[in-house]
């Protein structure tokens, strides 16, 4: 029995950011930074349970785990080389991005992972597809999935070229409004006590969300920025000073993303603001010793004045 998505109390920009890459997994995963206990998992597993499938025809999202300790061969899959060659076929035996496909790929403590491994991840997440070659034999296989990647900053941090390769980034932390604490609290005790009766009482919510989901994907491809809009996006990135070209574009699919999720078929400076928050974050160049409480700050005066000018 799952936990549902609508019933964990606070961790807005969280939900909103797993939302918007379920919407249009363009935007390119989420990574979620935060202290234990902060609902990362919970949110990752509930999502799942909330999502209509990625493509029509597709059977129900799951979640697939990736352990920290996997090979490059248990992700990508394997080629019986020794019978290729003998009985001429190509023998692949599937790997982690073959389960992921049209499910979410959930990677707990990314930070933690083989440099190398979170490299092939999000290759294959930019690409959706996967392709295995050992020694001239190859294979290739669809895998679009849903990326998340959850990871505590305590104990250690992705490299900037790596954080630059997620999408989406969001920090988390604990309740501080007694409230609201209180409130998760009285709702882990509910679930605990009575899952079924729980569940139950959170499913009209959940079934609104869910098709508020599927509107909004259909709705999605007929939001095309205008020329305006995409000025205003590179001008916030040149603005804040990130490199590359990736912020631009992610910027642009996740404000698709978030008018289509609130039933516009236009995107607005709302838009914009809750895109920029969630895709340059992590990517900001930062002094030695700067806190990261500043990023939105900085983002906030750049797409203030590039929206007002």
């Amino acid at each position: 029995m799952l936990y549902p998505f609508t019933a964990i109390v606070g961790q807005d920009e969280m939900k909103l950011a797993l939302l918007l890459n379920a919407i249009n997994p363009s935007v390119g995963g989420v990574l979620i930074e935060g202290e234990k206990g902060t609902a990362k998992s919970t949110a990752v597993r509930a999502l799942a349970n909330l999502l209509p499938p990625m493509e029509t025809g597709a059977t129900a999202m799951t979640v697939v785990e990736l352990p920290i300790n996997a090979t490059e061969d248990r992700v990508v899959g394997s080629i019986n080389l020794e019978k290729a060659l003998q009985d001429g076929v190509k023998a692949f035996e599937p790997g982690i991005l073959h389960a992921a496909h049209q499910n979410i790929l959930y990677v707990d403590e990314v930070n933690l992972l083989d440099d190398h491994i979170v490299d092939i991840l999000l290759d294959v997440a930019a690409m959706g597809v996967n392709t295995v070659e050992r020694e001239g034999v190859s294979h290739s296989h669809p895998s679009r999935f849903i990326l998340v990647g959850t990871m505590n900053p305590e104990e250690g941090d992705l490299r900037p070229q790596l954080l630059d390769r997620f999408g989406l980034s969001v920090m988390v932390y604990g309740e501080h409004d007694p409230a609201q604490r209180m409130e998760v609290i009285k709702r882990r005790l509910a679930f605990g006590d009575d899952p079924v009766s729980f569940v139950a009482s959170y499913a009209e919510s959940e079934r609104a969300l869910h098709e508020r989901l599927l509107q909004a994907r259909e709705l999605l491809p007929s939001i095309i920025p205008t020329d305006e809009v995409l000025l205003k996006i590179a001008s916030i990135s040149i603005g804040v000073g990130v490199d590359g070209h990736r912020p631009d574009i992610t910027m642009m699919h996740t404000a698709r993303a978030h008018a289509a999720f609130h039933g516009r078929h236009q995107i607005t400076e709302s838009d914009l603001k809750i895109a920029a928050r969630l895709a340059l974050k992590h990517r900001l160049r930062r002094l030695p010793f700067e806190e990261q409480g500043h990023d939105e700050d900085r983002i906030d005066t750049v797409v203030t004045a590039v929206l007002e000018g």
